[in-house]
């Protein structure tokens, strides 16, 4: 069941036409309005109602010891520039609502003011699925997954139809670690089988054909990670926005080039993130001509690489005109710029 209520006229009503995250007409004036799931949709209100209830408790507690008011009481968020979408009024890691081009708009009317057209794929920010879990999980412990992802990766690349995964070397948390992570990526439909042959201590995994799958493996578990990492950020900062993944552009001589992950904010420029999982050198120069054309801060166009140890970070940000992070400093980068 869905529900809408125009943002206009406060009329409140069902509608099983329009799917989530969609815009529905207002039975009552036409404007479009943000269809909802209405068990998301009472649960938000039931979230807003008790912290009201808090509120007005806070003023009663002030107002009885001659107190001046609250400072959350005192004061409101400004209201969001028009058309991003607010942070609040969603869960960032289970929605289809970010996939839609109502979504998107401000980031191509921005693009467009740059005289850029921005060719979007809604359905790459639809977070109901397992994609970004799943990256969250081998992003945040790439040092222990990260030679399980590099086996996966190469025998897709040889059309190997599965992977054996040996782990007598590992101590017992990193063995507890890697059939955990397995087990859930098997629960979640990564791979077709999976099976721990505890005694000979071997991982034996299935690979799946599906063209989603391997993409994750072969470097999109990536943009999913800093992505995530992105709305996260936004989530902590309540900020509104607009975001997208795999942005192609298209430059007025006709140049095509695709960015990985983009977010504006609020009161920000634009932040764009270029995710490496190989080699990633000789597209230097590619990425410093890019960050020009799109008029960005060279801090505000981020190259996050797996393979970059925080010295090497350093150093390349004082060669280059561009911003170099590895997995662990993204979100610490991310919080400076949102």
């Amino acid at each position: 069941m869905t529900i809408y209520r125009c943002n206009k006229c406060a009329f409140v009503s069902e509608n099983t036409q329009v799917p989530i995250g969609a815009k529905a007409n207002c039975e009552r004036c036409s404007t479009p309005s943000m269809v909802f799931d209405t068990v998301y949709y009472v649960e938000k209100l039931v979230e807003r109602y008790r912290g009201a209830l808090r509120e007005i408790d806070e003023l009663k507690v002030a107002a009885a010891a001659g107190l001046p008011a609250p400072q959350s009481a005192q004061s409101t968020l400004p209201p969001a520039p028009a058309g991003l979408m607010s942070v609040a009024e969603i869960d960032i890691h289970n929605t289809p609502v970010l996939a839609t081009s109502a979504q998107h708009q401000p980031l191509k009317d921005w693009f467009a003011a740059q005289q850029i057209e921005a060719i979007f794929d809604p359905s790459l920010v639809d977070t109901s699925g397992f994609f970004d879990d799943a990256a969250r999980l081998i992003g945040r412990d790439f040092a222990l997954f990260g030679e399980l992802i590099d086996r996966i990766r190469y025998a897709y690349r040889n059309s190997h139809s599965g992977v054996n995964i040996e782990l007598a070397s590992l101590s017992q948390k990193e063995t507890q670690a890697i059939t955990a992570l397995c087990r859930q990526l098997y629960d979640h439909t990564f791979f077709s089988r999976y099976h721990y042959q505890k005694p000979e201590k071997i991982v034996r995994l299935g690979l799946q054909t599906a063209p989603a799958v391997r993409q994750f493996f072969d470097g999109g578990w990536l943009e999913w990670f800093a992505f995530i990492e992105v709305m996260d950020q936004l989530k902590r900062q309540n900020k509104s926005f607009s975001c997208a993944r795999g942005v192609k552009v298209v430059f007025a001589n006709e140049d095509l080039h695709e960015l990985d992950v983009i977010v504006l904010s609020e009161g920000q420029m634009p932040v764009c993130i270029e995710c490496k999982s190989g080699e990633f050198r000789r597209d230097i120069d590619k990425y410093l001509r890019l960050r020009k054309r799109l008029n960005l801060d060279r801090s505000r166009f981020i190259i996050c690489a797996t393979s970059l140890s925080d010295e090497q970070a350093r150093g390349l940000n004082a060669m280059y005109e561009l911003s170099f992070v590895n997995l662990a400093s993204l979100p610490e980068k991310l919080a400076t710029l949102l």
